[in-house]
Order: structure tokens, then C-alpha cells, then sequence
């Protein structure tokens, strides 16, 4: 357990003995299917990913293991940020277009009161 005032980490790398960077399980806590499906989709987009998924290893964890292999040289680490930084970029999006509705929305209704 973290102690008080310490942070807990909230990301972890798991990489095997005498292999090189383009298979990487990434361990990600206090994360569910919420994140994993989403981030799995975003990151099998990258045709140099050969593969890409993620388990809870049990339900009482909150913790996800996502494990990224790449075709060749890249290094598994750069498809997983890109992973992250598309799906910010597509939440942005949803928000964004349900914050322009809503206020499209809300400008309709005064019309319609006065």
C-alpha cells in the first residue's frame, strides 16, 4: 500500500528477459474495460502493431495488463501513446459536439418560451 503523501503508480511496464522493446505488457491501475476496449481499438489502427489486447486479471483488481507486440523496429511504447493520444483527441471531439448541442438546445428552448 501506498503510504500517505506518497503517490500510488498508476502505470507499469512488464517486459521478458533478453527481448527487445516491441512487445510490452503494460500494466495499468484503477483502469477498466472502459479504457481497454477503446485504447485496444485506437491502437490496432497502427498497421505496424501485429497485436494488441489487454485482460483484468481478476474482477476484485483494478488493474488492466495491456500487452502491445509491433512488426519489426518500433518500439511497443510509441503505438501506445499514439493509442492515448487518438483517444483524447476523439473524446475531445464527443465532448465538444455534445457541448455545441447542448447549447444549441438550450438556445432553442428560450426561442421557444418567449
Amino acid at each position: 500500500m501506498a503510504e500517505e503523501g506518497e503517490r500510488k503508480a498508476v502505470l507499469e511496464t512488464v517486459q521478458a528477459d533478453g527481448t527487445d522493446g516491441s512487445c510490452i505488457t503494460f500494466v495499468l491501475h484503477d483502469e477498466d474495460h472502459t479504457l481497454g476496449n477503446a485504447l485496444r481499438y485506437m491502437v490496432m489502427k497502427n498497421p505496424d502493431v501485429e497485436f494488441c489486447g489487454y485482460c483484468i486479471t481478476h474482477p476484485s483488481e483494478s488493474k488492466i495488463n495491456f500487452r502491445i507486440q509491433t512488426r519489426g523496429a518500433l518500439p511497443a511504447v510509441e503505438p501506445f501513446r499514439r493509442g492515448l493520444s487518438d483517444l483524447m483527441g476523439v473524446c475531445q471531439h464527443v465532448l465538444n459536439t455534445f457541448e455545441r448541442s447542448m447549447k444549441e438546445y438550450r438556445a432553442q428552448r428560450e426561442e421557444e418560451m418567449q
